[in-house]
């Protein structure tokens, strides 16, 4: 099994899902808590208008896809929060144009874009050493964010109001808070693809959600479990040939199904 490691792209692949589930957990956390599920969901699907002007202006479509993505996000946190347009309609409308415009832009990039399906369905092991660099460098900007924010964001997860009562500056919050998730969605597409990132980002928090109330354990926990899910869908995929983000992200649901038995078990002999 471990001579599997001897090639390079595997070695990258390894890496790239431990700097996954490094984001995953930190962030997952937060958008479990203040559910901002369907707002990620918006943020991710609209990341590839980035990828398509990425191919359009002939730089990497990572690169593209990260100032679009938090373009994107702060968009869409400033028109829900100024504007009496209902959330999911926001969402909604920048979602859909964030994907037109990607659709678009590579239909107007002249010559055949070979690796377009791994930005929506995810290959890890695609993932190069110049994806490794910038998957590590907004790793570091969102721990280093989180270290110099935490309690502020955890004030505005558990009771936004009152924090805003207290003087915090929610709104302002709220839109870092966007970013750093448009940062991990940038993390997250080339492991597992535009289409499956909400699940990988929701998935491990929302178990380590059933453990405890204590944000910093549900942290480490879903950094854990996104560990396990990124290695283990990567060593099934490549045993059994199948897609890797899709693998991937069976796992992590049959994995959420399992504990959601385990904790109503649990419930169910305590009381």
């Amino acid at each position: 099994m471990l001579e599997v490691f001897q090639y390079d792209f595997m070695r990258n692949a390894t890496i790239a899902g431990l700097l996954a589930a490094v984001a995953c957990g930190i962030i997952g956390s937060y958008v479990v808590l203040k559910r901002m599920v369907f707002i990620s969901g918006g943020i991710s699907h609209a990341s590839f208008g980035g990828i398509g002007l990425g191919y359009f202006l002939g730089i990497n479509p990572v690169l593209g896809a990260l100032i679009f993505t938090v373009i994107s996000s702060i968009g869409m946190g400033l028109l829900t929060k100024k504007t009496r347009l209902p959330e999911d309609t926001v969402i909604g409308i920048l979602w859909a144009m964030g994907m037109a415009l990607g659709i678009i832009f590579i239909d107007l990039t002249p010559g055949y874009t070979p690796d377009l399906f791994s930005y929506l369905f995810g290959n890890i092991l695609l993932v190069s050493f110049f994806d490794l660099i910038i998957m590590l460098a907004l790793n570091l900007i969102i721990v280093s964010t989180i270290l110099l924010l935490f309690k502020e964001f955890l004030a505005i997860s558990f009771d936004e109001e009152f924090a805003k009562v207290r003087g915090l500056p929610t709104t302002y919050l709220y839109l870092i808070m966007l970013c750093l998730i448009a940062l991990t969605v940038v993390i997250l597409i080339k492991i597992v693809g535009i289409i499956l990132v909400i699940a990988l980002l929701t998935i491990p928090a929302s178990i380590a959600r059933q453990f405890t109330y204590n944000l910093k354990k549900m942290m480490f926990i879903a950094i854990f479990l996104g560990v396990i899910f990124s290695f283990g869908g990567l060593l099934f995929s490549y045993i059994l040939d199948l897609a890797s983000g899709a693998t991937t992200i069976l796992l992590s649901g049959l994995a959420f199904m399992i504990s959601r038995g385990i904790f109503k078990l649990r419930y169910f002999i305590i009381k």
